[in-house]
């Protein structure tokens, strides 16, 4: 017989047998299994200490006074979070995380009118002029102290902006780019059976200036599994790099589930196109910290150093590509890895079908 918490919108045991089917053959005691779902829904550390204390409750017959003795807690305490638990619906092991502590109703910020004119007049008639400088005037002028973000505060209130709608562009830029997923955060919540070949694809350029050529070399590295492909453009433009990953989906025989790179644009508008129609993960490195791309970086010092600055330097595409062909063969081969016990990464990337002829394609 269901019972009526077993709802659509409420997490049920059932689902998380559904998806750990481990947990559905072994034989655990009732707060193991608490412990075991609390692993799964990935609640703080905070949240398993008061699921402790709940636990060690029950386990004392119910003596709340004792529990608290034990913890060094407040009855008070114990029973706010023990009157949030229910047993029966372990989607409530969330009620137990940290609420926020902020104020329903927020103090609103206020300017007097008067500050208001002083401020604003000096704006309009000088719209070049900065915060810092508007505060200098403002405090020569009324002999009275102000802060600086008190008057960033009027001028993003009444919009007095010299040119509005570049203002308005680079808002609308700034709002997208706070929606883009960060390298920084998977690699923070991976978990450790996740750490395998093929979980994340690293992407990035390379810029080779030779007697007043530019040339691009696009790369690629598995961050676990290690195998590397590079190829090279006349110009780094997204059309290039949509045509660099559709040659990496082939080699890898699309086992592309995500892909790392920078904010630089041969990975836009093509690029991602192709990653929508493929169902690729993008996931962006923070601005001017190449640590949130470290495999790649290592690749491209060993490109330079092994093959560019060993078997030298063609500008011809075609020439070049062919030899660099050669030696990601021998890399990924043959050339034995440090960081993989001194293993070639195609010996141990089972789940990569990459072979020698693929990779001239």
């Amino acid at each position: 017989m269901q019972t009526a918490y077993h709802t659509p919108e409420k997490l049920r045991l059932e689902d998380l047998f559904k998806h750990f089917p481990y947990y559905r053959h072994t034989l655990l005691d009732k707060y193991e299994r608490w412990r075991r779902v609390a692993d799964i829904l990935k609640v703080s550390k905070k949240a398993k200490q008061r699921l402790d204390w709940i636990i060690w409750y029950y386990e004392h017959e119910g003596n709340a006074s004792l529990a608290c003795r034990h913890f060094g807690i407040p009855g008070k305490t114990f029973y706010k979070w023990f009157k949030l638990f229910d047993e029966r619906n372990l989607y409530t092991l969330h009620l137990l995380e940290d609420k926020s502590r902020s104020p329903r109703k927020k103090r609103g910020r206020t300017i007097a009118p008067d500050v208001l004119e002083r401020i604003i007049a000096p704006r309009k008639s000088n719209m070049r002029y900065g915060k810092m400088k508007l505060k200098e005037i403002y405090e020569q002028t009324y002999g009275e102290t102000i802060s600086s973000w008190k008057i960033q505060c009027v001028i993003t209130d009444f919009k007095l902006y010299y040119k509005p709608s570049k203002n308005k562009r680079i808002q609308a830029k700034r709002r997208k780019a706070q929606k883009k997923k960060k390298t920084i955060d998977l690699v923070k919540n991976i978990l450790p059976w996740q750490k395998r070949a093929g979980y994340i694809i690293c992407l990035d350029t390379i810029v080779i200036y030779w007697h007043g050529l530019k040339r691009y070399i696009f790369t690629a590295v598995d961050k676990y599994g290690k195998v590397a492909f590079a190829r090279m453009y006349t110009s780094k433009s997204s059309k290039n790099g949509e045509d660099f990953l559709l040659r990496l989906h082939y080699l890898l025989d699309g086992q592309i589930p995500r892909v790392g790179h920078d904010n630089g644009t041969e990975f836009e508008k093509y690029f991602k196109a192709a990653c929508l129609e493929l169902g690729i993960e993008q996931y962006y490195s923070r601005v001017h910290t190449p640590k949130d791309n470290p495999n790649n970086e290592r690749f491209n010092r060993t490109l330079q150093e092994e093959f560019i600055e060993m078997k030298g330097f063609d500008p011809d595409p075609l020439i070049f590509n062919r030899d660099l062909t050669e030696w990601l063969i021998e890399y990924n081969f043959r050339r034995p890895h440090q960081s993989l016990n001194y293993k070639p990464p195609l010996e141990l990337s089972k789940v990569l079908p990459m072979y020698a002829s693929c990779t001239s394609f």
